[in-house]
């Protein structure tokens, strides 16, 4: 018998011991519930007791059970509760029979409540001296090694629940999480915002140059996609019916690749701003980014792999067209395909550790080609700071700049080396819309899979007349920055192979 097999049995054993003495190791509740406390509070609070106080007050605890140590007449146990833990002290002078014999019955990992009196171990540990002890969840799997914790990284994604328990900066990340979209929430509320939510469910996959998933629809009988944007087109039907400011934060899902900075099924928040433009929306984005960053962090300062990062600072704003040029050489409106194409190969050679792996599939448009130019030098830059000036062909849903037609009043938040927001002017004249949707309909018949569809009812609706607003959108890739993770790990249940699949993975 191995030896997890061994512990197992011998907590079967003593579940079967519980219940004969007439205690169910998994009660319905916690009598004391209503009275307990917070470990970090009873730390904290312990210096300003008084005299009798300190042995005389009582205080209830809960929690998971993550060390036990028995030393014959004393014994000590660390509880952890959500914000933080507390060593649990059983004394034979000081701990009541009763409770003395149910200790004998916990294991690391068991869920228990207890009451007991404040006091300070010969360590100096504020700890509790326990008086009364309630099992509340017999556990059959012991824990990690508490040092080791998980080791494999697709286990401790696949066992989430576990990473938690062991880990207290991970139990961190989603409280943190919690602040960010609540802070985005309230920001926007303040500033007069509508709260509203769109469908999940398109018949055509609209608002974003994605890659959709595509399901159907039994009771309809139709070919259904799940949402690639938060309802920009949507919101903008919104904006026509009279409301002037809008969002929503929601799941949208992109059926395209894994990396450190892309999932396909994330958390986007979009906001809909009538009679503003994308000046309008650069001030109030960086006084979001402010706001947000403070609530988290405490802090405008942070870093992102290897990038140093103050949003206090001056946010820079960056051409898209002079970049290019200034770090590649390339002019992006005179230069053919075959300039472009042996400049991204010469990059793609370059010894670059912040380089992307550059797309130069000679099947790609000119635009598509321009584009991965474009993140080569996004990586050069740390931020914070504002990309503008992209071409009309790479925005089909943005407004010509008065100025340059060739362009849109577009802007991007360039943080760390890359892309962590998006907004723009809205377009909102049909005509140039509608020769905007035809164009992407030929790059989807050429093969393009991010074309955008040719949405009728979003250009009719713009016929009835769409005040001009600004559109911007931020996802939990920003959230991933702040906390400079993967964005996988910050999610609480990333989406996993099933565990056989892995295992064949791996064998590979």
């Amino acid at each position: 018998m191995g030896r997890e097999e061994q512990i197992i049995e011998e907590r079967i054993k003593k579940i079967e011991e519980l219940k004969k003495a007439g205690i169910n190791p998994y009660p319905d509740r916690f009598s004391l519930h209503e009275k307990r406390n917070w470990s970090k509070e009873i730390k904290e609070n312990y210096s300003k007791l008084k005299g009798e106080e300190k042995s005389k007050s009582s205080k209830v605890v809960a929690g998971r059970v993550m060390t036990t140590r028995d030393f014959g007449k004393i014994s000590f146990v660390t509880l952890q509760d959500l914000k933080g833990n507390i060593q649990l002290v059983f004394q034979d002078k000081g701990t009541p029979k009763k409770a003395l014999e149910l200790f004998k019955k916990v294991d690391s990992g068991d869920i228990v409540g207890a009451r007991g009196n404040p006091m300070k171990t010969k360590t100096g540990e504020v700890s509790l001296l326990v008086k009364e002890l309630y099992i509340l969840t017999k556990s059959f799997l012991p824990l990690p090694d508490k040092h080791k914790g998980i080791q494999d990284e697709e286990e401790r994604l696949r066992k989430r629940y576990l990473d938690i328990i062991m880990n207290e900066e991970v139990k961190e990340i989603f409280i943190k999480k919690q602040i960010f979209w609540s802070e985005i929430r309230n920001f926007l509320t303040k500033k007069g915002f509508l709260e509203v939510e769109t469908p999940v469910l398109e018949n055509s996959a609209g608002g974003a140059a994605a890659t959709p998933f595509k399901t159907h629809h039994n009771a309809l009988d139709l070919d259904v996609y799940l949402r690639i944007s938060m309802g920009e087109l949507w919101q903008k039907k919104l904006l026509v019916a009279g409301y002037e400011k809008t969002f929503e934060i929601g799941r949208q899902f992109r059926n395209e690749g894994m990396d450190a900075e892309h999932l396909q099924d994330y958390t986007q928040m979009e906001f809909y701003w009538g009679y503003a433009n994308y000046e309008d929306g650069m001030k109030l984005v960086e006084e979001m980014y402010k706001n947000v960053a403070k609530a988290v962090l405490g802090t405008l300062k942070f870093e992102r792999g290897g990038y140093k990062i103050d949003l206090s600072k001056k946010w820079a704003r960056h051409d898209f067209e002079k970049t290019i040029k200034e770090k590649t050489g390339i002019d992006i409106y005179k230069s053919g395909k075959p300039k472009i194409m042996k400049k991204l190969k010469e990059l793609s050679q370059r010894d670059d550790p912040k380089g992307p792996k550059l797309d130069y599939d000679p099947s790609l448009e000119k635009w598509k080609l321009i584009d991965a130019l474009w993140k080569y030098c996004r990586r050069q830059l740390s931020g914070p700071g504002f990309l503008i000036g992209q071409p009309v062909e790479l925005a089909p849903l943005a407004k010509r700049n008065p100025k340059d037609p060739h362009k849109v009043e577009q802007f991007q938040i360039i943080i760390a080396g890359s892309e962590v927001g998006n907004g723009y002017s809205e377009l909102n004249d049909p005509a140039d819309q509608e020769a905007r949707f035809i164009e992407q309909r030929k790059l989807g018949e050429k093969g393009d899979k991010d074309a955008m569809d040719h949405d009728k009812s979003f250009v009719e609706a713009l016929k009835y007349g769409m005040p001009p607003a600004c559109g911007f959108g931020v996802s939990e890739r920003l959230f991933a920055f702040l906390m400079n993770r993967p964005i996988r790990e910050c999610q609480v249940f990333p989406l996993m192979r099933p565990e056989a699949e892995e295992m064949l993975e791996k064998k590979k």
